[in-house]
């Protein structure tokens, strides 16, 4: 595997990781109220977003195990383009009904490193479980 889709594959992780970390506990009052966390759930979504479709230019293969993954690709452009439009509702559903790549819509493709990929050493593929 191809170092840039090593670096693809260990954004998603890490950028789902830390949705699931900034998530926890929250409800979606918790999320209308704070400002920052919206911020860095948007931020998030939008490096997941940019990473599969990194991920689907250099191996478009791999990119199509990943559960709707054009569905995430296009939810990228809604934080990014459309900054000044961006529905709370709609997000909150994607983080809580949704998720992208979440354990309860497995995604192979997402077998990710526990480490930040170098040119080095292979990271230790396992499954995606945020």
């Amino acid at each position: 595997m191809r170092l840039e889709v090593k670096k693809d594959l260990f954004d998603i992780r890490t950028a789902a990781d830390l949705l699931a970390e900034f998530l926890a506990g929250k409800t979606f009052a918790d999320y209308q109220r704070d400002a920052m966390l919206r911020a860095a759930v948007e931020r998030q979504l939008a490096i997941i977003g940019e990473a599969v479709s990194q991920l689907a230019r250099r191996d478009e293969e791999l990119a199509a195990r990943i559960t709707n993954y054009r569905r995430v690709i296009a939810f990228r452009n809604i934080p990014i383009h459309g900054y000044s439009a961006v529905d709370d509702g709609l997000v909150w559903d994607v983080v809580e009904t949704n998720p992208p790549l979440s354990s309860s819509t497995p995604t192979p493709a997402c077998a990710a490193a526990t480490e930040p990929p170098s040119s080095n050493a292979a990271p230790i593929p396992r499954s995606f479980q945020p």
